[in-house]
């Protein structure tokens, strides 16, 4: 029996899509979705699970796990730092999808993966999607894949009704955002500032502009991230965006907590109880 015949008579009986529902529940509450970006396995198995569950319980709508990579082109220092904690603790793959596996076991939220596609074609294009599937995954964003090299990808999603979430520039000029929303699925990722990840203390200026331009190119929702890291600029951004991501803010409060897991969970809530509380009904 191949891959995709265990996915079709094992997992594939439950055809909900959980990206969908999210963003059609938070629609009806007339507010945007709460996205929690985490790095799996930092700083280690164990813990990082205790961090997903602890962001969960707080309130959570969706997590976005990155997995661990050497050379996360995208990412700035903290998130570097913590796929490097992740990396020095003996993180796999394998590890990455156990922790989802393990996730599923108390949680239905919808899980995207970021992550790169050298960590997916090494693998195999259509067993990292066969093997995402199985664990429990809803999405793949993929940073440094263009959708005009995605073709394979694409297909092996589109298989299995795993979304595939692209990301959208402030330097992407109009025409462009229509071909990519048009190769998208689940939602689009729009990057509110050039650069990598990384705490900022002010949102773009042209924001809401840009946002308003997406929109007309496309019906999946929107949401946006990058450098929101306090509940002022959450409030700001959801009322605009479909949803919210928040990053670098979370995984600061690990390297603070290092040696009292008990004071990084606590940090952890206390942080995501914040940053949630910046949502607005709208």
């Amino acid at each position: 029996m191949n891959g995709w015949e265990i996915i079709q008579g094992l997992f594939y009986m439950s055809t909900s899509d959980r990206i969908a529902k999210l963003f059609s529940n938070c629609k009806a509450d007339h507010r945007a979705a709460f996205v929690a970006y985490v790095c799996a396995c930092d700083p280690d198995f164990n813990r990082s699970l205790d961090v997903c569950k602890t962001l969960i319980d707080q309130g959570v709508d969706l997590l976005e796990l990155g997995v661990p990579f050497s050379d996360p082109l995208a990412d700035g220092l903290t998130n570097q730092l913590a796929a490097q904690r992740a990396l020095e603790s003996g993180c796999t793959q394998e590890d990455v999808f156990r922790l989802v596996k393990e996730i599923r076991k108390f949680s239905q939220i919808p899980i995207v993966f970021y992550t790169y596609y050298n960590l997916i074609f090494s693998q195999g294009v259509e067993e990292y999607v066969v093997k995402s599937k199985q664990a429990g995954v809803d999405g793949l964003l993929t940073l440094d894949l263009p959708p005009e090299e995605a073709g394979e990808l694409l297909v092996a999603c589109e298989k299995l009704e795993m979304a595939n979430i692209f990301i959208i520039a402030p330097t992407t000029p109009e025409e462009r955002i229509s071909k990519i929303a048009a190769k998208a699925s689940g939602f689009l990722y729009y990057v509110s500032r050039e650069g990598v990840t990384g705490e900022r203390q002010d949102l773009a200026g042209d924001l809401s502009e840009r946002v308003a331009l997406i929109r007309q190119k496309t019906d999946l929702p929107l949401v946006v991230g990058f450098g929101i890291s306090s509940p002022e600029q959450v409030s700001e951004v959801a009322k605009v965006a479909d949803g919210v991501v928040v990053g670098s803010a979370l995984v600061n409060c690990i390297p603070q907590n290092l040696g009292n897991h008990t004071d990084m969970l606590s940090a952890i809530k206390e942080k995501s109880q914040s940053l949630v509380g910046g949502l607005m009904v709208r």
